[in-house]
């Protein structure tokens, strides 16, 4: 099946119109993760556009870790355990500038009706229904961080019949339920730990810890998740690259 290449404005180039194309693909899950995509040549000539435009736009779904270029085999959908994956949304670092990324222990899950404030985050009808998952991460084998998630149960029916949710959750959503995690926003904010945290993380009420507000979005910028993490920042703390 082949997209039609509209006529655009000069504001918009011709690449990005074959990358929303394109990135249709991933979002129907006609292209599937760790799947290798058809060659340049192919592409220009089921779109009607040239190879170079084709490169261009395979070029800055590369850039936003959507694909993945291996030298000498081709270009594929990006698999969300690669690990440039993970750490484009796991931005806590040990001091000593070590990335490592987190194991983690599940202490709660279940599904309740959506809050208010669950409704608006995740742009769900007022009579919706949330999974909650409660875990703790650790990082050198100490915990650092606990979290809490929100998800739509519409988006993921058959998350409660699973024995096990793996720490890699972004993969759960691409391999098992054909939603990748596009984007996120996130508020960072100091504040101090609640007793509930508190009693997760081993340390004692009140302690000032950082708090990270995330909002994930699929490919189609449909918000999919919600995750509050209180952190504790005594030998790690949160990068980012601008």
């Amino acid at each position: 099946m082949s997209e039609t290449i509209s006529e655009a404005p000069a504001f918009r180039p011709l690449y990005v119109q074959v990358r929303d194309t394109l990135l249709k693909r991933l979002i129907s899950g006609s292209w599937t993760p760790g799947m290798m995509l058809p060659s340049e040549f192919q592409l220009a000539k089921e779109l009607g556009v040239s190879q170079g435009t084709v490169r261009k736009a395979l070029d800055a779904m590369t850039a936003e870790h959507l694909l993945l270029r291996r030298q000498g085999r081709g270009t594929f959908v990006a698999l969300p355990e690669e690990g440039r994956i993970l750490f484009k949304f796991f931005r806590m670092v040990a001091d000593g500038g070590e990335r490592l990324f987190p194991l983690s222990q599940i202490v709660g899950r279940g599904r309740s009706k959506a809050s208010a404030a669950d409704c608006a985050r995740l742009a769900l009808p007022a009579k919706a229904e949330v999974w909650w998952i409660d875990r703790i991460r650790q990082l050198g084998g100490k915990p650092v961080i606990f979290e809490r998630i929100r998800l739509p149960v519409s988006r993921f029916p058959q998350l409660g019949d699973m024995a096990d949710i793996p720490n890699n959750v972004y993969a759960l959503y691409s391999e098992e339920f054909g939603i990748t995690i596009g984007k996120a926003e996130e508020k960072l904010k100091a504040a101090l730990v609640d007793e509930a945290a508190a009693s997760h993380l081993g340390c004692e009420a009140g302690r000032p810890v950082l708090i990270i507000e995330r909002v994930a979005m699929a490919l189609d910028d449909t918000p999919i998740e919600h995750r509050l993490s209180t952190c504790l920042t005594d030998e790690c703390h949160y990068q980012a690259e601008l």
